[in-house]
């Protein structure tokens, strides 16, 4: 089987560290992977028999052609995930439809009240790697945020910062084919603090709570999955929400579990 590992011409993809990891576990699956920039227009898609969005990180700043891109993809071939989940999940505003605890949000508007609280993260709904996020504790600053992301035609979410996040942090479970492989400790973003090897993310056991607030999230897409990651955090009062549910590009840190790559490649296996 010929399948495209979907990448980008943008020098963003020479950030993917796991592409060589996946594509040593396909084979040996029995899968021919080939990195394939997804706004290469001499890309031939129906000469693989599916293709699996990895890093295509550059879609922020051009997602309505990427998602036009995924609609003609599929068109030619298996796409994982697919079109339809593709565009549901890269627009944050899916967070208002899960019916599952989230951190408290926010839909802002230009002029609009902010909630009272000690400090503000303003963020477009559309993003990656925190990009046009702004944490402040100055409302006045976060309503200014707010302003300038609608004036460049940005929909806006603010959500209070999470203190506990520094101290517990987030924990991101991966899911490959709908089964649970492994779960980190990331290191909290905005912080400020640079990461290194002493606070690198970290392999952890999901709680019992957190490990049903996976499930629960997960319940609620009725498409086919082949990666998933979701993004927990604590409230302060200890209960588990969701920060994120990854379904689009998300990293997946293959090289923390061993059984990881050749996981994925099973489960893409199994879907093929």
């Amino acid at each position: 089987m010929k399948v495209a590992y979907v990448t980008t011409a943008h020098p963003v993809a020479r950030n993917d560290d796991e592409r060589e990891v996946a594509l040593a576990a396909w084979l040996g699956a029995g899968i021919e992977g080939s990195p394939v920039a997804w706004d290469d227009p001499e890309a031939d898609w129906a000469s693989f028999d599916a293709a699996v969005v990895r890093s295509a990180w550059n879609y922020v700043d051009r997602r309505d052609e990427f998602l036009a891109w995924t609609r003609r993809a599929q068109a030619a071939t298996r796409l994982f995930n697919p079109a339809s989940v593709l565009e549901w999940n890269t627009d944050k505003t899916y967070l208002r439809e899960l019916g599952v605890p989230i951190v408290p949000t926010h839909w802002a508007e230009p002029g609009g009240e902010l909630p009272d609280w000690d400090e503000y993260v303003v963020k477009p709904t559309v993003s990656a790697s925190a990009r046009g996020v702004v944490r402040t504790a100055d409302r006045q600053a976060a309503a200014g945020h707010v302003a300038k992301l609608a004036g460049e035609g940005h929909a806006v979410m603010v959500q209070p910062y999470i203190e506990a996040v520094e101290r517990e942090g987030e924990l991101s479970l991966m899911y490959f084919g709908g089964e649970f492989s492994h779960a980190v400790r990331r290191h909290p973003m905005l912080t400020g603090v640079a990461i290194d090897v002493d606070n690198r993310a970290t392999l952890r056991d999901p709680d019992d709570d957190q490990f049903a607030l996976a499930e629960r999230v997960l319940a609620t897409v009725k498409e086919p999955l082949l990666y998933a990651r979701v993004d927990v955090v604590r409230m302060p009062d200890g209960e588990p929400v969701l920060m994120e549910l990854e379904l689009a590009e998300p990293y997946l840190f293959l090289r923390y579990e061993l059984a990881a790559p050749d996981m994925f490649a099973q489960a893409l296996a199994g879907l093929l």
